[in-house]
């Protein structure tokens, strides 16, 4: 279970925590996959990219115990 996070007295869940950064991290690796010129080896461009979302959360999800106190 992941728990919530407390920025300045505002609770923000936790799997919203990961959705942004799975976000941000999914953009940036699509960015870089686009400016290596990769995407043109995949059939469906946006398929990749909620492909490399869920993969990211599902690995940020699977690896949060390791980042706990």
């Amino acid at each position: 279970m992941l728990p919530d996070l407390s920025i300045d007295g505002v609770l923000i869940p936790g799997l919203l925590a990961v959705a942004v950064a799975a976000l941000a991290l999914s953009v940036l690796t699509s960015r870089l996959l686009a400016s290596l010129g990769l995407y043109r080896l995949f059939a469906a461009r946006p398929l990749v990219g909620l492909s490399l979302f869920v993969i990211l959360a599902e690995l940020m999800i699977r690896l949060a115990p390791l980042f706990e106190k």
